[in-house]
């Protein structure tokens, strides 16, 4: 299956993603139910309120991404211990301007 993967702009400042590209190889984790995933692309939510997400989201599915994952670093607060703010609002407008068929999953890792 193919993947997209929408993480928070200000974690890329201490994280390099790690955990989310490697559960993804190993599909463990948020990927477990998939298996191994091919990533299409690793992006940011392009800092608040995450008005690119949806855009870049759309460019993912595009590109043949049949899944959104919604990093942990949004949806769980990791590692800082803060959720997104503007979860909520991103992941409607996903939800709205994505395929019916193109899931979106609110975590990657815990």
């Amino acid at each position: 299956m193919k993947v997209g993967i929408v993480r928070c702009q200000q974690t890329e400042d201490i994280c390099p993603g790690t955990k989310c590209l490697a559960y993804a190889r190993d599909g463990k984790e948020a990927y477990q139910e998939m298996g191994n995933v091919e990533i299409v692309g690793f992006i940011s939510c392009g800092g608040c309120p995450g008005k690119k997400a949806v855009a870049r989201a759309v460019e993912m599915e595009k590109r043949g991404a049949e899944a959104v994952f919604l990093g942990s670093c949004m949806t769980r607060g990791l590692p800082w211990d803060y959720v997104c703010p503007h979860l909520d609002r991103i992941k409607e407008s996903l939800k709205k301007k994505l395929k019916a068929t193109t899931r979106v999953i609110d975590w990657t890792h815990s």
